[in-house]
């Protein structure tokens, strides 16, 4: 592993653990909670702040601003924290918040991540791995995306909306209610719009997953999605379908985006 290396204009604040091959560029700023994983690299102009863990490997670009106080007016400086794992692309003017008492505490940032330019996760979410947010995607606080979620340029995230595993919402969408495993979305106010078929074939879905969901889809369709989902659940056959009735059955606050009319 590399030597560790700060440039002469950077501050790191004395309480801030680097490790190893850890390489800080002009005119960032480090605070004295932050801790930064093997290999970690903060091109220029960077701030880290607050109670923040970066795992390793991960690359964070000019001006983005990560671990600074939550933008939630009810926010008073309580002890929360930031917690981004390894191997993560953070790019240019991104800004990650820390939790909130009200809300656990906790922002929580997988693996292997891609955030676009101009993206934001607020307070308390809890975002998965693999997941990749598009140029000024705004998420909002306390929103779940699980593992390999896609969200187009220019969305938002209404706060405490849940998007389950795969789906991918596209560009321009506003994301008001909760999005099923696998699922596709589009439109200015989001709307079911079908399987990600694209990113299901990618994670090497078999045919009989694909009609299995096409299937529930159909049924879900048809009325209430947690009363037909507790008639199914029983029956259910393939992994993925199980997956997607759990996620319909799970805690939420917000209802489902359904098909458009």
């Amino acid at each position: 592993m590399a030597e560790t290396r700060i440039h002469p204009s950077a501050i790191v604040e004395p309480g801030a653990e680097l490790g190893q091959g850890v390489r800080v560029g002009p005119f960032c700023h480090v605070g004295p909670r932050v801790r930064l994983g093997d290999g970690v690299e903060l091109k220029s102009h960077v701030v880290i702040a607050g109670d923040t863990i970066i795992g390793d490997s991960t690359v964070v670009f000019p001006f983005a601003c990560i671990g600074e106080a939550p933008q939630d007016l009810k926010f008073q400086g309580e002890d929360t924290r930031l917690v981004i794992g390894a191997r993560n692309r953070i790019r240019e003017y991104v800004t990650m918040n820390p939790g909130t008492a009200g809300g656990g505490g906790l922002t929580q940032v997988g693996d292997g991540g891609l955030f676009m330019a101009g993206s934001h996760v607020a307070h308390d979410c809890r975002i998965g791995d693999g997941v990749i947010l598009v140029n000024n995607v705004a998420v909002a606080g306390h929103c779940v995306l699980e593992d390999e979620v896609i969200v187009g340029g220019l969305s938002g995230v209404h706060q405490f909306v849940r998007i389950g595993r795969g789906a991918m919402i596209g560009a321009l969408t506003m994301v008001t209610a909760d999005v099923l495993p696998h699922a596709l979305v589009s439109g200015p106010r989001g709307h079911l719009d079908g399987l990600n078929l694209v990113g299901l074939k990618r994670r090497g879905a078999s045919r009989a997953d694909i009609a299995a969901l096409r299937d529930l889809l159909a049924a879900l369709g048809g009325g209430s999605f947690r009363e037909t989902a507790r008639a199914r659940a029983d029956g259910a056959a393939t992994g993925m379908e199980r997956e997607v009735l759990d996620f319909i059955l799970g805690p939420s606050d917000r209802s489902f985006l359904t098909p458009q009319g």
